[in-house]
C-alpha cells in the first residue's frame, strides 16, 4: 500500500512521538537515537550553524526538519542546510 504525504502527515500526528519519513511511498518509523549520536548530532548543528550564521549563508535544521524530495520521499536528516538564495529585489 502506498501512501502520500497527507496521510503520512495525518498518521504523524496521531503517533507525535515517533518521527516518521517517507520512502517510496512506504512509512518508515525511525528508532530513537542513543545519547553518543545524538550529541554527535547536536555538535554538528552547533558548528555549522555558528557557521553559516555568521556568513549569512542560510539555515541550519536538526533533525525535527522534515523534507519533501523531488521524488515525492519525505526525510528528516539529522543536521541540514538550506541555502538562502537573493532575489535581487
Amino acid at each position: 500500500m502506498s501512501l502520500t504525504l497527507e496521510q503520512l502527515q495525518r498518521m504523524q500526528s496521531f503517533c507525535p512521538d515517533y518521527r516518521m519519513g517517507l520512502i517510496g511511498g512506504e512509512v518508515v518509523v525511525m528508532s530513537p537515537s542513543g545519547f553518543e549520536s545524538d550529541e554527535v548530532a547536536a555538535e554538528f548543528v552547533r558548528q555549522l550553524g555558528n557557521w553559516v550564521r555568521g556568513r549569512g549563508l542560510g539555515r541550519v535544521t536538526a533533525s525535527g526538519a522534515g523534507f519533501l524530495l523531488p521524488n515525492g520521499d519525505m526525510r528528516s536528516p539529522d543536521v541540514s542546510f538550506c541555502r538562502i538564495v537573493a532575489s535581487g529585489i
